[in-house]
């Protein structure tokens, strides 16, 4: 049997290039204290490979060089890299925002009880994955008590402010379809979320991110194993938009592994497949190169953030987001 990586490779995607850099996605990490179905980096607690000292300092001089306006963090969970802490205040010196990718679960942990009021400090926005507002479906997709352990990771977060009017600090959600399906309008579903977990558990947030889930590691095996993977391939690219096109988040980001290797998105990394440019391949080379006009890679798994109304790390795509699927 063919891996992903092998389907995916041949593709009729569109050439695209990128355009001016302003968002940096460093992946610290794979070490999580979860261990979801669909998630496309495979995270656990039991990965070992973490950023070192040297390149999470070599962040902050690129944040400089490039004038990068957004650092966003990712991982497994971010924050349980020992660096975390000391990378955003860094950033924060420099004027850049932060983008902390939470799982909520991570904020109750023993050894984790600061890391809300830190985050508030330093008015670093919270994108927190919710799959649903639902215990049934976000257990079943990250594990028993995963639902229970979230809602108390957004109380701590509205108890500070985050996700309130005119605080200034921003808590986004995101969710993932349950399986091979596309992610319905994310206004409506914003709505959903918004009236049911006010309602049930009296917690507000600012944005939905609805993400559609990539055929990749851990979700692709799982469509492998299914004999679903070449149904959701069709699946998505019956539903491609060219329109999308022009928002693709990997024309303003370069995603850095934790080896500090460049990736056009998260989900290259994850498929090993490098940034064409062999010149800028390397954190270090962003010192002195700007990677502006440099070729995509590409491969049928780009479909994922076209079909549709279209999906990135920041949900639907401005183009497209009033479109129902």
């Amino acid at each position: 049997m063919k891996s992903t990586i092998e389907l995916l490779e041949a593709t009729d995607f569109p050439a695209i290039n990128r355009c001016k850099l302003t968002t940096l996605q460093v992946n610290m990490g794979y070490l999580c204290n979860m261990s979801c179905v669909h998630c496309h980096v495979a995270a656990s607690p039991y990965r070992t490979e973490m950023m070192s000292r040297e390149l999470v300092e070599l962040i902050a001089q690129v944040l400089q060089a490039q004038n990068i306006d957004t650092l966003d963090l990712t991982g497994g969970a971010p924050e349980m890299h020992e660096d975390f802490k000391y990378l955003v205040k860094e950033a924060r010196k420099l004027g850049v925002k932060v983008i902390d990718r939470c799982n909520l679960t991570i904020l109750i942990k023993e050894g984790y009880e600061d890391m809300a009021q830190f985050l508030a400090d330093n008015e670093v926005e919270v994108v927190a994955s919710l799959p649903c507002y639902s215990l049934e479906n976000v257990d079943k997709q990250r594990g028993k008590g995963a639902f229970d352990d979230s809602i108390l990771g957004l109380h701590k977060l509205n108890a500070l402010g985050y996700g309130r009017a005119n605080t200034g600090l921003i808590l986004n959600l995101v969710y993932n379809p349950q399986g091979a399906t596309l992610p319905p309008n994310q206004q409506m579903l914003e709505a959903d979320y918004k009236r049911e977990l006010k309602a049930h558990f009296d917690i507000e947030f600012n944005q939905l991110f609805a993400l559609t889930n990539m055929p990749i590691q851990r979700f692709g095996a799982v469509l492998l194993a299914k004999n679903e993977f070449y149904p959701y391939m069709t699946l998505l690219k019956d539903n491609y938009d060219a329109h999308n096109l022009k928002d693709v988040m990997c024309r303003e980001t370069i995603s850095v592994n934790w080896l500090g290797e460049l990736f056009d998105c998260d989900f290259n990394q994850q498929l090993q497949i490098p940034v064409p440019n062999k010149s800028r391949r390397h954190l270090k080379d962003l010192l002195t190169q700007n990677p502006e006009g440099d070729d995509i890679a590409i491969a049928d798994h780009c479909y994922g953030c076209t079909a549709g109304q279209g999906s990135s790390c920041g949900g639907a795509l401005e183009s497209d987001q009033t479109k129902v699927v």
